[in-house]
């Protein structure tokens, strides 16, 4: 069974980042120093949980008035194509819908563009790279 919590706890937090480290920066190369930053600590975190093992996480924050960016959306790699991103996008966009966003922006790894289209988002800007990924700007009013 997968459960979908918000972060409350410094414990909670470090298995955000554990599982971020696994995925962003052993999987993908990203340098650790640019993975966990200074948004962090004032930054929304989510997690899916399965019984004692976080496998989803993603954080929100409010960029400008009414505007959440989505970041650091991930799920550990076994886990992955059970639609657990799709449970954690929901859940994200379902306490932003409740603070009061009216649009959530992110920057997507260019292979991850369709599944963010699928969730209604729309690409904003070309291609560009971030830590060394090609990535497309996104958005979506909610």
């Amino acid at each position: 069974m997968f459960e979908v919590k918000l972060v409350t706890t410094d414990e909670d937090r470090e298995r955000a980042y554990a599982l971020r480290k696994e995925v962003f920066v052993k999987e993908q190369g990203v340098p650790l120093n640019l993975e966990i930053d200074e948004y962090d600590e004032t930054a929304t975190h989510f997690l899916v949980n399965e019984g004692e093992n976080t496998i989803a996480t993603a954080r929100l924050r409010e960029i400008e008035p009414k505007v959440g960016k989505v970041e650091r959306v991930c799920v550990l790699n076994s886990y992955r194509g059970k639609r657990l991103g799709v449970l954690i996008m929901e859940a994200v966009e379902e306490y932003a819908k409740n603070a009061a966003f009216k649009k959530l922006k992110l920057n997507a790894q260019s292979y991850a563009v369709p599944f963010y289209e699928k969730l209604e988002f729309a690409v904003i800007s070309p291609e560009f790279m971030d830590a060394g990924i090609p990535h497309r700007a996104m958005e979506k009013n909610i």
